[in-house]
């Protein structure tokens, strides 16, 4: 089973990792993704990208909106 992709995006904000690329773009419409990568950089240097599908795209793209 994966892990909640906005779970581990909470997780690495956190861990003070600053949000790089969201692709596609946040601001393009929703009704069209289906698939979401998030990359992070943190301060230790280290890269991670999140990804997303389909209600969790969604789901993912809706959280960097709000909460960040």
């Amino acid at each position: 089973m994966m892990p909640d992709p906005v779970a581990q995006l909470k997780d690495l904000l956190t861990k003070n990792c600053k949000i790089q690329k969201v692709q596609p773009a946040v601001f393009a419409s929703d009704s069209e993704v289906n698939i979401v990568a998030v990359t992070l950089v943190c301060p230790d240097g280290a890269m991670h990208v999140v990804r997303a599908y389909r209600e969790e795209a969604q789901g993912i793209r809706e959280f960097i909106r709000t909460k960040t």
